[in-house]
């Protein structure tokens, strides 16, 4: 539930909406959310100073029961 619904916050902020991929690990101190963007859209994701990355992390801790971690990966696909 907590990835489907990074995943349309992500999708809805990028360029390459196709390219968004979010993947869910349990850990020992909760959920990893890991995103991944395409390279053009990894500046959309993070936002000045990280504003929109922490902003994302808000809204999605506050949706969840336990802790949760989002980690935007950069990834160079070119």
């Amino acid at each position: 539930m907590l990835a489907d619904a990074l995943d349309h916050l992500v999708r809805g902020i990028v360029d390459h909406p196709d390219d968004v991929d979010i993947s869910t690990r349990r850990q020992r101190r909760g959920e990893l959310l890991e995103v991944r963007v395409n390279p053009e859209d990894l500046g959309r994701v993070i936002g000045r100073s990280g504003r929109t990355a922490k902003a994302l992390r808000a809204v999605i801790g506050s949706l969840a029961k336990e802790s949760v971690r989002i980690d935007v990966v950069d990834t160079d696909r070119r």
